[in-house]
């Protein structure tokens, strides 16, 4: 297992658009061998800020960054800042914004070697606008991810990473920007029988793409209040009762958050639920994956489930608060 978390802080250098850490306490060491694969998006963020409320129509100063990003990035590199070893699995274009974005990658400590690169397929983009009171509005544009389908799982599949007969035996964190053809796929592909799979949704709006993989074994389902009740076609009042509900459906285990009210962990040992940490908050673009990260490397550290739980919601809250990058 890799060293302990460094305090360090990631900044844009302006100069070449590059992230760089010049100052973590930390080095770690550049490996070719994943602990975990990060299947999903992997883009740039394009996102505004401002501290004053925002609604429809609202026109006010901020500031605007582009940074590395999509839901697969977000929890490779929160990984990476606790110690872990995470492989990108993704399609990044060979166009000059996937260059910028693979070096990046590759500066941070990411395995970038099994990412598809395409020459017909720019690179993915996501772009959010948030206020003081949350965000205002987002739009994903991840077509050359679900353009490229199943070419990006080939490393699963020839040997560098697992084949059918031999499959990948880590963590597998996956997002839901693939497609729903995909993500079925992956529910029943043996190059994922032996994984234990971690998965996220894209969005509130993609959240039904992932009932094929409700009932998989293995499989840990992170979600919100609001995506957990439209898997579940209800209208539920808590993340514990939600939680409950998925399970009763058949989920192998479920972890679903409610911002600053109590989130909940459920399987088919029982639930446990823990308020969150409370803090003003200065953002929440990543901080589902940021959360989801945390609990991953916990358990994979060995905390047990309390624990682990309650270090996700910390770490989560520490994020939304801007304490951490």
């Amino acid at each position: 297992m890799g060293p302990a978390a460094p305090h360090c802080k990631w900044f844009l250098a302006a100069d070449l658009d590059l992230w760089r850490a010049p100052s973590c306490h930390t080095t770690y060491p550049m490996t070719d061998t994943p602990q975990i694969l990060c299947i999903g998006s992997v883009l740039w963020d394009i996102i505004g800020r401002s501290t004053r409320h925002m609604r429809v129509g609202s026109d006010v100063p901020g500031r605007i960054t582009r940074l590395p990003g999509g839901v697969a990035m977000n929890i490779a590199m929160t990984l990476r800042r606790f110690g872990l070893a995470p492989a990108l699995i993704s399609a990044v274009g060979r166009d000059a914004q996937g260059d910028e974005l693979v070096q990046a990658a590759t500066a941070m400590g990411l395995v970038t070697q099994y990412l598809y690169r395409s020459d017909d397929l720019p690179t993915d983009v996501y772009m959010a606008i948030e206020g003081s009171n949350g965000l205002v509005a987002a739009i994903a544009d991840a077509h050359s991810l679900e353009a490229a389908g199943d070419k990006i799982l080939a490393p699963m599949r020839d040997g560098r990473l697992g084949r059918d007969d031999a499959p990948f035996q880590g963590t597998v964190a996956l997002d839901g920007n693939l497609t729903t053809t995909l993500l079925a796929q992956i529910a029943q592909d043996p190059a994922f029988a032996a994984a234990d799979l971690r998965i996220a949704p894209a969005s509130p709006g993609k959240a039904d793409r992932l009932r094929p993989l409700l009932a998989r074994p293995a499989t840990t389902l992170y979600v919100n209040k609001e995506e957990a009740n439209l898997l579940l076609n209800q209208s539920l009042p808590t993340a514990r009762a939600a939680a409950q509900a998925l399970v009763d459906q058949g989920a192998h285990r479920v972890l679903v958050t409610d911002g600053d009210l109590p989130a909940a962990d459920a399987n088919a040992s029982g639930v446990i639920d823990l308020a969150p940490p409370s803090v003003f908050v200065t953002r929440v673009t990543g901080a589902g994956d940021t959360f989801m990260a945390a609990h991953i490397q916990g358990e994979m550290t060995g905390l047990a489930r309390e624990d682990a739980f309650a270090r996700a919601l910390q770490t989560a809250a520490a994020y939304v608060s801007g304490e951490t990058e």
